[in-house]
């Protein structure tokens, strides 16, 4: 077992990160690389399933060869990806279509179609409401471009694209692992199977969707081809994956109930854990998800462009005040945040809506980004400082409704990950709205430890997974606990956020409209 060695592979939206480890969850050697997004007319956001097997089979292949480890004593790999856009493959395992980003709005008429039609038993039955995901896609094709539905074997994520091609499977022996059906939109998730009535409803060809697997299934072996790009041994037992946010979720250790799981980072995640599947069939805000771990579940919502705010701040006013080009050697948000401290809490009653591109928790594709309740005294330090708390509110908007659902689940750590967990001010401002401690981890990559982990599971290596994903996340420092008086100062601001986030949908939904 010592020489024995584990591969995850983050297949993310603009780059492919993999990861080579011990068993005992030794890193021994990373390597990354970005995968191009294509934007051929607006609105439309596309990427090339072969682009996610090009970067995998090149990331990979550095590990190996930086590492020296004999590819014979790689006893598994596994891979997460992406997971609300939706690929395809034809009969031969070739995509079918190009994959439709999770950034990419097409499917909103679909969207609406099913909310109307079904929505309180998609909700119900997949844990999620509709929204851009799997389903209104699927549709889109179906509805939109009949003649590349007709080439659809099966419809399938970037993680389960990869190891299938690795493996040589054909289009019927495609597969999804059961973190993603959640996001289907034809999902029985509680009892893990397709549901025929919704399929019916919408008219959407049952054969045309994958067979559901757990993560640690072994979907394959790697073929000699497969062995010759990624400079693994033919043989490599390839289990079936899991989705990003599951992935990290694993990685972090987020493994019982009680623990919140916060990814600050494109996207900005807040996932709970429970032992109970609910669904938010009143706000439609929550989308529960199967934890990687049986019995557990992950009840999320996520803003879109979280980070992406961040950045756009920046990049547009932050640096741009200061008349210079961005350094090479800094990225500025530590001299962001350190402006942050100059506003106080609450930033004198200034609020910034951080749905830049649309809500999607819940659904409101025609939203976008305000800033409400400026005046003479409001300085940049404010407006950047309302611009984190944006995103606390709007996790204190989702934990309200998990604790409607669930009133018994005792919350009792967040754990952060992601470049912006690396900001102790953003972490004390989060702990102070929501109530609960705060708590970095060691290391910057949890997806393809999640990976490893899974990897490690099908090939036999470990028994209880929840046991050594616990063991392996190891906390840095004390925890940040939330400070009292702030906690009564963002109180009556999160009930005006919640306000305000209805008011603003009915504004930019009526814009849409007219």
């Amino acid at each position: 077992m010592a020489n024995q060695y584990l591969i995850g592979v983050d297949l993310g939206t603009s780059a492919t990160k993999a990861a080579l480890y011990r068993v005992d969850g030794t890193l021994v050697a990373e390597a990354g690389q970005e995968v191009p997004v294509y934007y051929p007319r607006p609105g439309v956001v596309e990427q090339e399933n072969g682009d996610f097997y090009a970067t995998a089979a090149a990331t990979v292949r550095r590990c190996m060869t930086e590492s020296g480890v004999d590819p014979r004593d790689v006893a598994a790999i596994a891979f997460d990806s992406q997971m609300a856009g939706v690929g395809s493959v034809d009969e031969h395992y070739q995509p079918a279509t190009r994959f439709d980003s999770w950034l990419d709005m097409r499917c909103e008429p679909y969207i609406d179609w099913m909310s109307r039609e079904a929505g309180e038993q998609i909700t119900r039955l997949t844990g999620c409401p509709p929204t851009c995901d799997h389903g209104p896609k699927m549709l889109w094709w179906k509805h939109e471009q009949p003649d590349d539905y007709r080439r659809v074997a099966r419809f399938l994520m970037p993680a389960a694209y990869v190891a299938g091609r690795m493996a040589g499977l054909k289009g019927e022996q495609a597969y999804i692992d059961h973190t993603f059906i959640h996001f289907s939109g034809f999902a029985d998730t509680e009892n893990g199977r397709w549901s025929d009535a919704l399929c019916r409803t919408f008219g959407l060809d049952l054969d045309k969707l994958p067979r559901i697997v757990a993560p640690w299934d072994v979907i394959g072996e790697v073929t000699d081809a497969a062995a010759r790009d990624f400079g693994l041994a033919a043989g490599t037992v390839i289990a079936a994956g899991a989705g990003d946010t599951a992935a990290n979720a694993l990685g972090a250790g987020i493994v019982r109930p009680g623990m919140l799981f916060d990814v600050a980072g494109t996207a900005a995640v807040l996932a709970g854990c429970t032992e109970t599947f609910a669904s938010d069939v009143t706000h439609r805000a929550l989308l529960t998800m199967r934890s990687v771990i049986p019995g557990l579940w992950h009840p999320l919502a996520y803003i879109a462009g979280g980070g992406i705010a961040l950045r756009w701040f920046r990049d547009q006013f932050f640096n741009v005040s200061r008349g210079q080009a961005l350094p090479a050697e800094s990225d500025l948000y530590d001299e962001m945040t350190g402006w942050a401290l100059q506003a106080p809490a609450g930033s004198d009653g200034l609020f910034f809506s951080p749905h830049l591109g649309g809500r999607i928790c819940p659904s409101s594709p025609a939203m976008r980004g305000a800033w409400v309740g400026f005046s003479w005294t409001h300085t940049q330090a404010h407006f950047f400082r309302a611009v984190l708390e944006s995103v606390a509110y709007e996790y204190a908007y989702y934990l309200r409704i998990l604790t409607e659902l669930l009133p018994e689940l005792r919350l009792t750590e967040a754990r952060a990950i992601g470049g912006g967990a690396r900001s102790a001010v953003w972490n004390q401002i989060k702990a102070d709205v929501l109530g609960v401690p705060y708590q970095r981890l060691d290391g910057n990559e949890f997806g393809t430890w999640g990976c490893a982990l899974i990897a490690g599971k099908a090939a036999g290596l470990f028994d209880d997974l929840a046991a050594r994903a616990a063991e392996s996340a190891q906390p840095v420092g004390a925890p940040i606990q939330p400070i009292a008086d702030r906690r009564a100062v963002y109180d009556p601001l999160v009930e005006q956020y919640i306000a305000l986030q209805s008011t603003l949908n009915g504004f930019f939904t009526q814009e849409s409209i007219s």
